[in-house]
């Protein structure tokens, strides 16, 4: 069973391939001239998508095309790079491009998942009797293209994590004038009314204590995307450590829901080679 169907994983393949530098098939500095032949970087990049998808362990993943410490170095290697946020950054130009992102009506929320292994992004969580989970701070646009998000401990407030999430939209272009983010009660507060004012954004705040359904403001958006990350099991229950190599892994999901989006919304009024013989 393919981790992803043929029509989103060429594409992702192509543009990833695309960005990687050139690099020889056998290493040039070795002193017999006989070095293995490098894996090639489609294999480590299809393994890489598995462990996203699956949330398996890299040793679970490995076989004889390619061992688990070879995904880890070259995933260290992209990470460094800076290939799997370009990746992200590309997708969003080009649902932009096509499409167009909803940049007026923007929405943020926090959601809590688990991280086993603790790490730089971990602290206890207070829905999880204090065991150690990841809180992501999430930013979308009206329809719910994920457009970045801030990663901290389980037991910090929403509150504080508002500031550096709307400061996050960066090569987008120029943004609309009049910005409305939508907020749950979580930010019912002076200070992040204050965050927003400085920001001359408008806020569409929840209020504490009043009953509303989520489908009354547009803050659903941001909840159907948090499932959408969730579908991903190595973010839903996250054991790396290292802030950098999960920052890649969101970027790499992000980049698989913008592409995905795309396709599905560009499929009534675009046509091209490998488009899909059914609407996604």
């Amino acid at each position: 069973m393919p981790v992803l169907p043929f029509w989103l994983t060429e594409p992702l393949r192509g543009q990833f391939a695309a960005l990687l530098p050139q690099r020889p098939k056998f290493d040039p500095t070795h002193p017999l001239g006989c070095h293995r032949r490098r894996i090639s970087d489609r294999i480590v990049f299809d393994k890489l998508l598995q462990v996203l998808r699956f949330g398996c362990s890299y040793e679970a993943i490995a076989d004889s095309t390619c061992s688990a410490a070879t995904i880890r170095g070259r995933r260290d290697e992209w990470i460094g790079l800076g290939l799997f946020a370009r990746l992200k950054q590309i997708a969003l130009q080009a649902y932009d491009r096509v499409v167009g992102l909803v940049l007026d009506q923007i929405a943020v929320d926090g959601a809590i998942t688990k991280a086993p292994g603790g790490g730089e992004a971990a602290g206890p969580s207070p829905v999880d009797r204090g065991k150690q989970g990841m809180k992501r701070s999430g930013m979308t646009d009206g329809y719910g293209i994920p457009l970045g998000r801030v990663l901290s401990g389980a037991n910090r407030h929403d509150s504080p994590l508002l500031a550096p999430t709307i400061d996050l939209p960066s090569g987008l272009g120029p943004l609309p004038d009049e910005i409305t983010v939508h907020l749950d009660a979580g930010y019912d507060s002076d200070k992040s009314r204050a965050v927003l004012d400085e920001r001359k954004l408008r806020g569409q705040i929840a209020r504490k204590g009043t009953k509303a359904p989520v489908q009354a403001t547009r803050r659903w958006h941001v909840e159907r995307t948090h499932a959408w990350q969730n579908a991903f099991k190595r973010l839903a229950r996250c054991y790396e450590r290292r802030t950098s190599v999960i920052e890649a892994f969101f970027d790499l999901a992000d980049t698989v829901i913008t592409v995905r989006s795309l396709i599905r919304r560009a499929w009534t009024t675009h046509r091209w080679d490998t488009r899909p013989r059914r609407r996604p």
